[in-house]
């Protein structure tokens, strides 16, 4: 891996924590923010590394999809249980 790329890596999880930590966003909003970035990020690194843009955007996508795949199927969306109710208590 060459060392632009180490850097970069590294800026974007530098921001990445960055946000995290002050907006206190949850997991899927990380994603959705995430796609369209690594979409154009990926596909504008691979073009300035010599890629032809009809390769990059491909490429790029699958790790898009990757993330919204990762989103769906490995971490699910869960509904939070129903609140329980103890049984013989009224409002009356």
């Amino acid at each position: 891996m060459s060392n632009h790329t180490r850097d970069l890596r590294e800026t974007l999880i530098w921001v990445f924590i960055v946000i995290t930590s002050i907006f206190m966003t949850g997991y899927y909003d990380i994603v959705l923010g995430l796609i369209p970035l690594a979409l154009a990020g990926i596909t504008g690194v691979l073009v300035l590394a010599g890629f032809a843009l009809t390769t990059a955007i491909p490429l790029a996508s699958v790790v898009a999809v990757g993330l919204i795949g990762h989103a769906m199927f490995v971490r699910t969306p869960v509904d939070s249980p129903p609140a329980r109710r103890e049984p013989g208590k009224t409002a009356d």
